[in-house]
């Protein structure tokens, strides 16, 4: 993978990540601490789980 991959890569991470946590937020009642990082640590997943899709639904 090239750098120009990478960084397209973790750039597309990136804006899955805030894009689920600012749901996370909006969804939630009360900002503790736990939930917080609870909420990035679901969002991270998430976000690996739909860049993964997207580029297996792209080599189809």
């Amino acid at each position: 993978m090239s750098r120009k991959g990478a960084a397209a890569l973790a750039a597309e991470l990136l804006l899955w990540q805030v894009l689920l946590s600012a749901l996370w937020l909006v969804l939630i009642s009360s900002v503790d601490t736990l939930e917080l990082l609870t909420g990035s640590l679901c969002a991270l997943l998430g976000a690996v789980a739909a860049v993964a899709a997207r580029r297996a639904a792209s080599r189809r």
